[in-house]
């Protein structure tokens, strides 16, 4: 099991957080979820829009390389970097991971304000 650590946001993780023993093969988006870290994810986690949008701070070369679909879908998303990834399409490994969650979305609404 790895541990993430998810970087200070203003509006979704103040403080940070650091999960210990993340489990693998799940989606860091339900890792993010199950562990009251509130990240958005409109499209229901099936890579259909990017508000799940992370940066990949350390641990990027740990994960299995991106899909098509999800690498055309982040070429819509906020604060693109090169170790961006949609937390709901890329899965927890073995090495541990630090994350940021970029402080905008292209989504227009939220929930759980």
């Amino acid at each position: 099991m790895a541990k993430i650590t998810v970087l200070p946001n203003k509006d979704i993780c103040p403080s940070g957080i650091i999960i210990d023993n993340a489990p693998e093969d799940v989606s860091i988006c339900k890792v993010l979820l199950d562990n009251n870290v509130n990240i958005e994810h409109a499209c229901g986690m099936v890579g259909a829009c990017t508000t799940c949008h992370v940066i990949i701070r350390d641990g990027f070369s740990s994960l299995e390389k991106s899909s098509d679909l999800e690498d055309d879908m982040l070429d819509k998303a906020w604060g693109l970097s090169s170790n961006s990834r949609l937390s709901c399409q890329c899965k927890v490994s073995k090495s541990d991971l630090s994350i940021e969650i970029p402080r905008y979305t292209i989504n227009h609404a939220k929930e759980n304000i």
